[in-house]
């Protein structure tokens, strides 16, 4: 499965769904739906199946800068190694 990036608007915040695999190459629309949001974006990643090292990077650099994870699969949550707002 292709990674497909969706954004949203929900109470008054960007949404940003990743679903499927975030390689390298999605990175760059990935950025760029974050910064649609002009502020830190809510991201969904419960039906991300895998991220590469670039992709996985890239999270915890979202998140440094004030995006905010949710249901984040297991397997992310160990990579990313953070106990913080994941929910």
């Amino acid at each position: 499965m292709v990674c497909r990036i969706e954004v949203r608007s929900e109470k008054g915040r960007v949404v940003v769904r990743v679903v499927g695999r975030l390689t390298e190459a999605q990175v760059p629309d990935l950025l760029e739906a974050c910064a649609k949001a002009g502020g830190p974006a809510l991201l969904e990643l419960d039906e991300l199946i895998s991220a590469d090292a670039v992709g996985v990077d890239t999270l915890q650099r979202l998140e440094q800068r004030g995006a905010h994870l949710i249901a984040l699969p297991e397997y992310l949550r160990l990579k990313l190694g953070s106990t913080g707002s994941h929910g």
